[in-house]
């Protein structure tokens, strides 16, 4: 799981060399839009926002999107949300719940029944996701200490944020100091063997929640780099390419971007990806889109960097317990019961939308 914190300095535009399908380029947001030949999410998405942002049209389509995010069949009816995460310009403006949900002090149990309150274990410094300074400790602390809350539940929690992500697969939740972990990359486990170290120990050790919400990886390179126009992963052959060591890398892998094919570097640090491309000492950072695009718009030099709009892969995010938890699997059905709750009313749109609207207007 990656965090950065990202700087709050004034935004820069991000650049994009692509020419967009001429069927999406009077698109707007806060209207549907019916998907032609030639259409990716990155060039609606370019045409209704002005800006690579697809995730919002994801959210918004996610039934229909979920199954071939890539691949775009003509004809889908697609929601092209409002800038502010209304689905529609009637609907109410997306109300950013205050709560207390970031504090690392136990929350009150309506029943008066004792249990153990449930330790969740965040960090600070993820975009949208998870940072004690936005509204109930981000996003994905939002989802899950709601889902706690929901189809029935009534569980006391505490919430603490410890920024050293490594040690909380390798120390803080092994040890039991620590329940629920926010949140990792749900891996196909089938073949735990066969992925890297960090996935494979979180298949073997670890159990996850359903799916939360799904990422984003891409590609960014200079604007006059000769990999900016891949259309496919061997496009990128002989690219020295980027990505922080803390960060997941089957989904690379799985792409066949691997020596010698290409070479990487794997950096400690969370910026220095973006440094290192900036400086040419690399030529692609491979990265969690949203992720890239908060550096682009708040770090010095970002306006010479572009995310391809071709080439991205879609990962889901869970919530994960020891598999030795005795109480884990009983967390796992009350997140899990929670969240299905919160899809069917709605709340779990509402907790994404003005999670990102909130991150992007302070960015501002």
């Amino acid at each position: 799981m990656p965090f950065v914190r990202f700087p709050t300095s004034s935004l820069v535009p991000i650049l994009f060399s692509f020419l967009l399908p001429s069927a999406v380029a009077a698109q707007e947001a806060c209207t549907t839009y019916t998907v032609r030949k030639g259409d990716t999410l990155g060039s609606i998405a370019q045409a209704a926002y002005g800006a690579y942002d697809y995730q919002r049209i994801f959210n918004a389509n996610r039934e229909v999107l979920a199954a071939s995010p890539n691949d775009l069949e003509v004809g889908t009816q697609l929601i092209l949300p409002c800038a502010d995460g209304r689905l529609t310009p009637e609907s109410a403006p997306v109300a950013i719940v205050k709560e207390d949900a970031a504090s690392t002090e136990t929350a009150t149990n309506k029943s008066g029944a004792y249990s153990p309150p449930v330790r969740i274990l965040s960090a600070n410094g993820w975009a949208a996701f998870t940072d004690e300074s936005l509204t109930g400790g981000g996003m994905f602390v939002r989802l899950l200490t709601t889902s706690l809350q929901r189809a029935g539940n009534d569980a006391d929690y505490s919430v603490s944020y410890i920024d050293d992500v490594v040690s909380h697969i390798e120390t803080l939740l092994p040890s039991g100091a620590f329940d629920v972990g926010i949140a990792w990359d749900i891996e196909d486990c089938a073949n735990a063997d066969l992925l890297p170290d960090l996935a494979r120990r979180l298949c073997l050790d670890f159990n996850f929640s359903d799916p939360i919400y799904e990422i984003v990886y891409g590609y960014a390179t200079l604007a006059d780099s000769k990999y900016v126009e891949a259309r496919s992963y061997q496009d990128f052959e002989g690219a020295r390419m980027c990505r922080p060591a803390g960060w997941a890398s089957s989904d690379i892998i799985r792409n066949g971007l691997v020596e010698p094919t290409v070479t990487w570097l794997r950096p400690e640090g969370f910026n220095d990806c973006f440094e290192m491309l900036l400086k040419g000492e690399i030529d692609v950072y491979a990265m969690d889109v949203e992720f890239i695009a908060g550096q682009i718009k708040s770090l010095e030099g970002g306006d010479k960097l572009v995310i391809n709009a071709s080439l991205a892969e879609f990962m889901p995010q869970g919530f994960v317990v020891l598999k030795t938890n005795p109480r884990g699997q009983a967390y796992l059905d009350a997140i899990n019961s929670g969240l299905q709750e919160m899809r069917e009313s709605g709340e779990w749109y509402t907790i994404v939308s003005s999670s990102l609207d909130e991150f992007n207007k302070r960015a501002e």
